[in-house]
């Protein structure tokens, strides 16, 4: 394949649909990864489509279960040696007391925002290592520095998102593969439609720059991560209007 290559996880809506549309309109070729909302993802598959020289492939798969990552991947390399960025995005959110959230619910929290990262990682390192190049960029959140009360699990998968991305950096910087993570603060995706208007508003008061991020605004600054020089990796990078 001529073109660069690109995986988003978890791209049918919110932040991965704008990462996926930024790469695309970047003339990257992007594999574009969900589970469930897959007539959503198709939607977004038309739009990459319809933008001039557009092209993308749909990779349906629960990214956190490690067979169907194995299965995704094999799809993927049919088509390309090997990707030359990974964003992984796919991720859910949970609020609630931690004496009111369910083994179930953890271990799905688990699987969804941090084991996928490990799986993803793990299935695109050996190719990126033998090209001596890529990106990996991981979706997380300022609450993974931080903290959040009533989002004790969400919060813990986004701290080991942070752990995972400076250790695999150190890891893989040898081999020119650069490794860094988005800590994004509130952005205006349906992930905060359960925010009423007057939460909304206290918010934006508490937000230096006044206002929630756009998903359009993660996706520029994932693409400028993957087309920034070498030296950058192993960093947590705040993206929160100042709020921490």
């Amino acid at each position: 394949m001529s073109k660069k290559t690109v995986l988003v996880t978890g791209a049918s809506r919110g932040i991965g649909r704008a990462i996926a549309l930024a790469f695309a309109k970047n003339g990257y070729h992007v594999f574009l990864n969900c589970n469930h909302s897959i007539t959503e993802l198709d939607k977004v598959r038309e739009e990459i489509e319809a933008l001039p020289k557009g092209s993308c492939d749909m990779v349906v798969g629960d990214v956190g279960n490690p067979k169907s990552v194995d299965e995704m991947f094999k799809r993927i390399y049919k088509q390309c040696d090997a990707l030359d960025v990974l964003v992984n995005n796919a991720g859910i959110a949970h609020i609630g007391l931690i004496t009111d959230m369910s083994d179930k619910e953890w271990s799905r929290m688990l699987d969804t925002n941090l084991s996928s990262v490990f799986y993803c990682c793990r299935a695109v390192a050996p190719e990126m290592v033998s090209k001596k190049s890529g990106k990996i960029i991981n979706i997380s959140s300022m609450w993974g520095t931080s903290g959040a009360s009533c989002e004790v699990a969400y919060s813990a998968t986004k701290a080991g998102v942070h752990g995972l991305t400076k250790a695999l950096a150190k890891e893989l910087a040898p081999s020119n593969i650069q490794v860094n993570a988005i800590a994004c603060g509130v952005i205006d995706t349906t992930m905060n439609g359960h925010l009423s208007d007057e939460d909304k508003l206290i918010l934006k008061n508490e937000i230096p720059a006044g206002r929630f991020g756009t998903p359009e605004e993660v996706g520029e600054l994932a693409v400028q991560l993957a087309e920034t020089p070498s030296y950058l990796t192993g960093q947590i990078i705040g993206f929160d209007g100042g709020f921490i």
